[in-house]
């Protein structure tokens, strides 16, 4: 009865640190400002369905999308045997869903199958990513240190979590046919590698299958507590980031409601500005910045686009600024917003790890603190490189937006510290003087027809 207590408490360890860190990432998120998401259910989940679950958008590039599609799938199937072994595991079983007979072979010959391609998947990533040269998407200042190493660490676990697999079939299968036994189910793989297995004692072959069942299921455990501080948190997050994108025609800016009521005060004398709206105390709730200076600034969805970020480079590598030479990378503004996230309200080194979202604005500010997302992390140069033409976020697997953080952002440096290009003041001018972007007199607008006139009355 040992194993099953030891089991048990390894699986409440486990699941109940994950728990944990997901919810300080939920309170990172819901710092940021409100947004109503809610609402056209049948064509959220039909995005849901075919971009997250379908990974529509994967398949722009058929080859890399190939190789997903094989561990995607992998992972989702070998689930049923990790199923399997949870259930061993706290119940001192063996092969419990073997009473599913021609089924359970079938699952297990799948499952088998699916590993080995997972392998070879899992090998091509890896030469994609370190070749030298790398794809080009593969580099790039933001993707130095931590994530390049994240990025293979990963895959080190992946081949980890598979060969452990293997191993412990391949052991069991041996095991079997010492005994005189048929191991239930269909190991095609391991089958052939169980046949490699040296000769020795059933002894020997209960400690290697033993051995290779705790490494696997502990294995794919850690896996699970590593996520959270990894990029690989989009095999979770992507579905709910999908689900809360924005549903707006590609290009459609959002209106700051407070300048919309001046404008619409002043075309209409008449209009009535709504009041300012109160706390519950009955105080003036502190108005709210035009823009984004910092994370909080951020509507709750653009920091989910941060958590959700495969770091694959689609935006960047389809960028029109980055690939004449400029500053700017969508992918560093969406990786600097959740380095920011963790940095201002997630660090160990700022607060007490257990004080985050909400409550970790009511601690001490440091000079850390005091650092911003604008200028702390993302310049104004990368900035005004951005043409808006949603090339980024067209191309994301997971419908990140990088466009709207950029758009905030400038929208701070506009309205809040009237730190436009020259370029864009002479045009803001222009647009107060004469009522157009260009410098010429409203009365001097017809001027161009002068000539089509004169042509047109010499004629008659």
């Amino acid at each position: 009865m040992l194993q099953p207590i030891l089991f048990a408490l390894l699986l409440l360890a486990a699941f109940g640190l994950f728990a944990w860190q997901v919810q300080k990432i939920r309170a990172n998120i819901l710092v940021g400002r409100d947004r109503d998401a809610s609402g056209h259910a049948a064509e959220r989940f039909t995005k849901t369905l075919l971009v997250a679950f379908g990974q529509q958008k994967m398949f722009k590039r058929l080859t890399p999308a190939f190789l997903h599609l094989i561990v995607y799938v992998g992972f989702i199937v070998i689930n049923v045997e990790v199923i399997e072994i949870i259930i061993d595991g706290l119940f001192g079983t063996h092969r419990f869903l073997r009473f599913l007979g021609p089924v359970y072979s079938a699952l297990m010959a799948t499952n088998e199958v699916l590993a080995a391609l997972v392998l070879i998947a899992v090998a091509a990533f890896w030469w994609r990513r370190n070749h030298n040269p790398p794809l080009r998407r593969f580099t790039g200042p933001e993707l130095r240190m931590w994530p390049k190493l994240d990025a293979n660490i990963i895959l080190y676990i992946e081949v980890a979590l598979m060969l452990a697999l293997f191993f412990m079939n391949s052991a069991d299968i041996r095991l079997h046919q010492m005994e005189g036994k048929e191991l239930p189910g269909a190991f095609p793989v391991s089958h052939f590698l169980a046949n490699l297995l040296p000769a020795t004692s059933v002894a020997t072959l209960e400690v290697m299958e033993r051995a290779a069942w705790w490494v696997h299921i502990t294995g794919i455990l850690l896996f699970l507590n590593y996520l959270p501080s990894s990029k690989h948190f989009h095999i979770i997050l992507a579905f709910p980031n999908v689900w809360y994108s924005r549903l707006v025609p590609q290009g459609q800016f959002s209106n700051v409601e407070s300048i919309t009521h001046e404008v619409k005060a002043m075309m209409d004398p008449s209009y009535a500005v709504p009041a300012p709206a109160t706390n519950p105390d009955g105080s003036a709730v502190a108005p709210t910045p035009f823009g984004a200076k910092d994370v909080e600034d951020l509507p709750w969805t653009a920091l989910m686009n941060s958590y959700s970020c495969t770091e694959c480079g689609r935006c960047t590598s389809v960028c029109p600024a980055n690939l004449t030479g400029k500053l700017l990378s969508p992918r560093k503004i969406i990786m600097d917003t959740r380095d920011r996230v963790e940095e201002k309200y997630n660090s160990p080194l700022i607060f007490h790890p257990n004080v985050y979202g909400e409550e970790a604005k009511h601690e001490p500010v440091t000079d850390l603190m005091s650092a911003t997302l604008l200028r702390g992390k993302v310049t104004p140069e990368e900035l005004w490189a951005c043409t808006t033409c949603n090339a980024c976020v067209e191309s994301c697997p997971v419908n990140i937006n990088p466009l709207e953080s950029i758009i905030e952002m400038r929208r701070f440096l506009v309205l809040e510290e009237s730190a436009a290009p020259n370029s864009l003041n002479v045009m803001f001018s222009n647009i107060e003087n004469n009522g157009a972007p260009w410098a010429f007199s409203p009365s001097d607008r017809l001027n161009w027809a002068d000539e089509l006139y004169a042509a047109e009355k010499a004629t008659v």
